[in-house]
C-alpha cells in the first residue's frame, strides 16, 4: 500500500515531532493535523488540520499517529478503527484498561494495524542487549535490576514543568505511565509477568499531583527449569543524574545496558571492572524513524509491528496490578488474557 494521506492527532512536543518525521519519511503524503484546541494557520509540515474527529475521518487517512494525552487516546482511536484506518498510539496505549479490549477487537476486526509507541525498542544498544541474553552471554538469567530516572523540571527544556502531561493525573501523568518503557522492554526481553509488588510516593515538593517515584517488584512466568525470574524496577520524577540502566545477573557474570551511553557492558567472573563491548549512541529521532519505518513495512506486507496494541495493553495490566499492589501493600496477580485470547484479538 502507499500511503497517501496521514493523520497527526495533537501538536505537543511528540505530537510535532511525529509531524516532522512523516514529512521527512513520506514527502509525497498529504499530512493532515487533528487538534481540539484553536489553532492559527496550518502547522509547518502539515496541508491542512482539522478540529472534530468526523471532518479528520472523511479525509480518509491510512495511517494515524495518536498523540495527544493519554487519557484521551482510547476515545480518539475507537472511531478512527471504526474507519479502518491504521494506528500508531504514542505510549501508555491508555491511562487504564477500560476500553482497550475494544479497541483491539475492532482494529483486528477491521483488519487494520495498531502499534504502540515504546520506541525504545528501536534504540541499537537495547536491541544487541536482548540479543546477547538471548545468546546466553552470561548463562541463565537469575535476576535483573532495572532503573530510570529524571528530574521533571528538567526533562522537557523551556517548558513549565507544572503544565506537563507528566505533571497531570487527568491526561495521565505520573512515573508509573510516563516511564512505562521499562515495564515494556522488560517484557520483550525477559517475558510475561505474572506478579507485581510495589511502593509509589509522591515523595518530593514538586508542584504535581503524581506519583514521582515507584518501586516495583516483578515476578515473571516460570522457565522450563520452573524457576521464576525476579526483577526490581525503580522509576522516578526527581533524581538529577539521569539515568536508563538495566542489569541482567547470569551464572557466568553480568550484563548492562546504559540507555543514556547506548552501551553494553560485561562484567566476567573474576573481573575487577565492567567492559564496554557494544556502543551506538542514537539520537532521539532515530528510534523515532526505525518506529516509523515498521510501522509502514508492517501495514504493506500484512505483519504485525513490532510493538503491538497487545504489547501495549501488557503494560497497562501491570500497571493497574502495581497501582492495587501498592495500594494494598500485597502482591497482585497480573490479569495477563491467555494466548489463546491474543490470538483471538
Amino acid at each position: 500500500m502507499l500511503i497517501k494521506r496521514i493523520l497527526i492527532v495533537g501538536l505537543g512536543s511528540i505530537g510535532k515531532l511525529h509531524l516532522r518525521l512523516a514529512r521527512e519519511i513520506v514527502p509525497d503524503a498529504k499530512i493532515a493535523v487533528l487538534k481540539h484546541k484553536p489553532y492559527i494557520g496550518i502547522p509547518e509540515g502539515a496541508d491542512c488540520i482539522f478540529f472534530n474527529i468526523a471532518d479528520a475521518i472523511k479525509f480518509s487517512p491510512q495511517l494515524a499517529v495518536i498523540a495527544n494525552p493519554s487519557s484521551f487516546h482510547v476515545s480518539t482511536a475507537l472511531p478512527l478503527a471504526r474507519a479502518g484506518v491504521n494506528l500508531l498510539v504514542e505510549k501508555p496505549l491508555s491511562t487504564s484498561i477500560y476500553g482497550v479490549l475494544e479497541l483491539l477487537n475492532l482494529s483486528r476486526s477491521k483488519n487494520c494495524l495498531l502499534g504502540t509507541g515504546y520506541n525504545l525498542r528501536f534504540i541499537p544498544s537495547l536491541q544487541k542487549f536482548k540479543e546477547m541474553l538471548d545468546e546466553k552471554i552470561i548463562g541463565d538469567i537469575w535476576s535483573v535490576r532495572s532503573e530510570v530516572g529524571q528530574f521533571l523540571p528538567s526533562w522537557r527544556p523551556g517548558t513549565d514543568y507544572r503544565h506537563s502531561v507528566s505533571a497531570q493525573k487527568s491526561l495521565g501523568g505520573g512515573v508509573l505511565l510516563e516511564l512505562s518503557h521499562e515495564i515494556d522492554y522488560l517484557s520483550w526481553i525477559f517475558g510475561d509477568i505474572e506478579w507485581v509488588q510495589a511502593a509509589v510516593s509522591q515523595a518530593s515538593n514538586l508542584e504535581i499531583n503524581v506519583e514521582d517515584s515507584a518501586h516495583l517488584i516483578l515476578g515473571l512466568a516460570p522457565n522450563n527449569s520452573n524457576k521464576s525470574l525476579i526483577v526490581r524496577v525503580d522509576m522516578d520524577f526527581i533524581r538529577h543524574d539521569t539515568t536508563r540502566l538495566c542489569t541482567a545477573i547470569g551464572e557466568f557474570g553480568s550484563l548492562r545496558w546504559n540507555g543514556i551511553l547506548g552501551t553494553v557492558e560485561i562484567f566476567k567472573p573474576g573481573d575487577k571492572v565492567w567492559t564496554e563491548i557494544f556502543k551506538f549512541e542514537a539520537t532521539r529521532n532515530e528510534s523515532y524513524i526505525a518506529q516509523w519505518k515498521n510501522i509502514i513495512t508492517a501495514i504493506n506486507h500484512g505483519l504485525n509491528p513490532l510493538v503491538t496494541g497487545v504489547d501495549g495493553y501488557k503494560v497497562l495490566q501491570i500497571v493497574e496490578a502495581a497501582r492495587e499492589a501498592a495500594k494494598t501493600k500485597r502482591q497482585v496477580k497480573v490479569k495477563l488474557i491467555k494466548s489463546a485470547e491474543y490470538n483471538k484479538l
